[in-house]
């Protein structure tokens, strides 16, 4: 099972780059260029119980969001145009820190 988890990592080690930024794609002298958010895990397990009898097991999983796109014109200018959706997805954590944070900070300049 260690040298399958191994193996596994040694595939998906340059993963992040095109998980992250999609293939660049012309429509009609327009290139865009899509942007996501992703991430993956994978688990691996092995061992016995009491009566000797084996174990095992394995797993894994990711997300990708999409956030938006650079698109390119033909005059050379390059902007980000964003995915409202996915973006604020991708935000919803700092939002909810920031949220706790702020709390303590007024909770702390009240006493």
């Amino acid at each position: 099972m260690a040298e399958f988890v191994l193996e596994l990592a040694d595939k998906v080690a340059g993963v992040g780059v095109t998980t992250s930024y999609g293939e660049a794609v012309d429509i009609e002298g327009t290139t865009i260029v899509p942007v996501a958010l992703g991430y993956y895990g994978f688990g691996a397990g092995s061992g016995s119980d009491a009566q000797n009898q084996q174990g095992s097991g394995g797993g894994g999983g990711g997300v990708s969001i999409p956030l938006g796109a650079y698109v390119g014109r033909s005059g050379g200018q390059t902007r980000f145009e964003p995915n409202l959706i996915g973006l604020l997805l991708a935000l919803t954590p700092l939002i909810w820190v920031s949220g706790k944070a702020l709390k303590g900070v007024i909770r702390a300049l009240k006493r």
